[in-house]
């Protein structure tokens, strides 16, 4: 199993992942290769918290352009993760 840090790339910073932190759901950019076992086992490592959910999503890359070159943004993951009543990441308190 890889390590927490390899597997968490960092915290999604949006109005709408914001908005899901009422919900108990924390959104996160993770590693293209990780599964949702995964996430849950880094996510619970992390924070010290209990996870119910784990919902992954793919984000394709966007095509770019700069004149007449064009490029493409990389391919990413995102995950919503859902803690278990009574538990909350701290650090997104003050987003």
């Amino acid at each position: 199993m890889r390590d927490a840090r390899d597997v968490l790339i960092r915290p999604v910073v949006s109005e709408k992942s914001v908005g899901l932190v009422e919900e108990n759901k924390y959104s996160f950019w993770v590693s293209t290769a990780a599964n949702k076992i995964e996430i849950k086992a880094a996510v619970e490592k992390m924070f010290k918290v209990k996870v119910a959910d784990v919902h992954t999503m793919k984000v394709v890359g966007k095509e770019k352009r700069q004149g007449r070159y064009v490029g493409k943004t990389p391919d990413r993951k995102k995950a919503i993760v859902t803690l278990q009543p009574g538990n909350k990441i701290e650090g997104f308190a003050g987003l």
